[in-house]
């Protein structure tokens, strides 16, 4: 699913370089827009964790990837905010997906800590949020979490910076690397 001049999924995973048999979790996966093409890019011998809170999207994402006939993607019910909360073992994905989640997150640090937790020494977490709440088409201005703020956020929980993505008219982007 691709909301024309919102995000663009498929620009946003490119910059993370994935290939075939890779390793990604989505956290706080939504409507799992990130998630179906995750799947596809990583191939059958890959795999994606779909973690998500809100028992809706969880169940529209299995039916999504069935319908799909994606195999390669498993969908966790779990708290992202909260360090072992996505039952993801130790060190063992390649890259992690944080997008559109920050700015409603209530443990911003929280996230990227489970972020880090479940990353392999290099991997990257793709960290894309909104921008300004653009007349409250988006979050509400308080809700904002500007671009420098999420990035030392990062570097704060041991995370490098590595490249700015263009996430869309409306949101901010980039990739971050476990240090």
């Amino acid at each position: 699913m691709h909301l024309p001049n919102f995000t663009k999924p498929e620009l946003n995973i490119g910059a993370l370089g994935l290939r075939e048999g890779d390793v990604v979790a989505d956290l706080g996966s939504g409507t799992g827009a990130y998630t179906m093409l995750l799947a596809e890019k990583v191939g059958k011998s890959g795999r994606v964790y779909a973690v998500e809170i809100q028992q809706d999207f969880f169940t529209n994402i299995k039916n999504a990837a069935a319908e799909r006939g994606l195999k390669n993607v498993e969908v966790i019910w779990g708290d992202i905010e909260r360090l072992g909360g996505t039952k993801i073992k130790d060190a063992v994905a390649d890259a992690v997906v944080v997008s559109n989640v920050l700015f409603q997150a209530e443990d911003k640090a929280g996230i990227l800590r489970e972020a880090r937790r479940i990353l392999k020494d290099g991997g990257k977490l793709l960290l894309i949020d909104w921008s300004s709440s653009f007349n409250n088409l988006g979050p509400t201005k308080n809700m904002i979490v500007p671009a420098e703020v999420a990035r030392a956020l990062c570097e704060k929980e041991g995370f490098a910076f590595k490249r700015e993505v263009t996430a869309g008219d409306h949101h901010y982007g980039f990739v971050m690397v476990k240090s």
